[in-house]
């Protein structure tokens, strides 16, 4: 085993990366933590390395929908250095971004490692965490996770699921309305997602509905800056307790745009409460107030969960489900930043948080440098403190070996 607490035998041990800081994740909040490393004047590939399972440039963005133009994008703050200009509204959102994120990396040359899975972090040996990946394990004095949601969808459990014969997809799987032309379907969820599926199924499909476990809170008027801060402090408060995130936009609400009023008039948007289960053709209510409902196809758009299962080894979770987070530093490990989690799951939360975690570290690697700097003193005065009094017990004893003239002699040499 090395000084990093690593096997030095197997087919890995030359694959072995000291480094001091390691990014997980390569969309927004990934990405501007690159930047700002960067920006502080540490190498990449040197100096920190960041890690992103995706196959390309682009984040969560890459997989998104094609009908999800960037016109339709709520919004879309600019990485840190460097503002997205001159798009395409008609174009699809997964080639703006990824084509803007793609540009970012290469003018900063960020060297995004891809793809690349990460599979474990857990403790090593001399303060570092060792991060196994596909392409080798690395050794680090610091990790900033930006691995977001994407990868981790949540499906519902209902009585019956598995009998339905129609079919069933996530919001991560949606590939746009054409695909249920003719069809009569059913989405699940109250977010900003579901109502965008809603919308633009309605006018393919025979027939659509909506089901929700609570009745939707529609926002009239603008969101400001004192509006957001609100929202992301009861967000930020879940977290501070070690609970599981909300998103942001669960405390906001549903902005009422004139798109939204349109749907609402027609009937679109209309709600149903939470059906009990799932039969072989549709949904049902035990209630006995609201009559099956038959469906071809059920899109459940019922939001994501962190991406943080890789980081179970270091056992940050609280008792509530959660990491408990001050600012983006975990409480429970004060090398770990989470950046895009709770609070900063936001493209301008992100952005912000990216900075933030980046200072947190540099502030850990000096004080861990000066430590270790001071403890290498300390050794090197020690070792020679016990040099010079070997030699004076040495020569004290030869002198008492020796005739008194020869051992006065010595003694007048010392």
């Amino acid at each position: 085993m090395n000084e990093y607490g690593v096997e030095e035998s197997g087919a890995n041990a030359e694959l072995l990366t000291p480094v001091d800081v390691v990014v997980i994740g390569a969309g927004q909040a990934g990405l501007s933590a690159a930047f700002h490393l960067r920006r502080t004047g540490l190498e990449p590939d040197r100096d920190f390395v960041v890690l992103d399972h995706a196959p390309r440039p682009g984040g969560a963005w890459q997989f998104r929908w094609p009908s999800l133009t960037y016109g339709k994008v709520h919004g879309m703050h600019a990485l840190p250095g460097m503002e997205l200009t001159g798009a395409d509204p008609a174009r699809p959102s997964s080639e703006v971004i990824g084509a803007y994120f793609d540009t970012y990396e290469q003018t900063f040359d960020l060297r995004i490692h891809r793809p690349v899975d990460v599979t474990a972090v857990r403790e090593g040996d001399g303060g570092r965490l060792l991060v196994e990946t596909s392409e080798g394990t690395y050794a680090t004095r610091a990790l900033i996770n930006a691995t977001g949601t994407w990868d981790r969808p949540f499906w519902p459990r209902y009585p019956g699921q598995e009998t339905f014969r129609g079919r069933q997809l996530h919001t991560a799987g949606y590939p746009g309305p054409e695909e249920f032309a003719g069809k009569r379907v059913l989405v699940v969820g109250g977010g900003a997602s579901g109502t965008q599926h809603l919308m633009e199924i309605a006018d393919v499909a025979a027939e659509t509905f909506w089901v929700t476990r609570n009745e939707p809170v529609w926002r009239e008027g603008p969101f400001g800056e004192m509006e957001g801060r609100a929202a992301v402090a009861m967000v930020e408060e879940r977290v501070r307790q070690g609970l599981p995130p909300k998103s942001v936009v669960s405390v906001t609400g549903l902005p009422l745009n004139d798109a939204i009023r349109a749907a609402r008039a027609r009937g679109i948007l209309d709600r149903l409460p939470m059906f009990d289960r799932i039969t072989p053709t549709g949904v049902a209510w035990d209630d006995g107030r609201t009559g099956d409902v038959a469906v071809d196809v059920i899109l459940w758009a019922t939001g994501f969960r962190a991406a943080i299962d890789h980081l179970t080894p270091l056992r940050l979770r609280e008792p509530g489900g959660g990491i408990r987070v001050e600012g983006t530093r975990a409480v429970r490990d004060e090398r770990v930043h989470l950046v895009g989690y709770g609070p900063s799951a936001s493209t301008i939360g992100a952005n912000r948080a990216g900075r933030a975690a980046v200072s947190d570290v540099r502030r850990l690697l000096r004080r861990e440098t000066a430590a270790s700097a001071t403890a290498t003193e300390t050794e090197t005065a020690t070792t020679a403190t016990a040099t010079a009094t070997a030699t004076v017990t040495g020569s004290i004893s030869m002198s008492a070996s020796m005739s008194a003239p020869a051992a006065a002699s010595v003694a007048a040499s010392l």
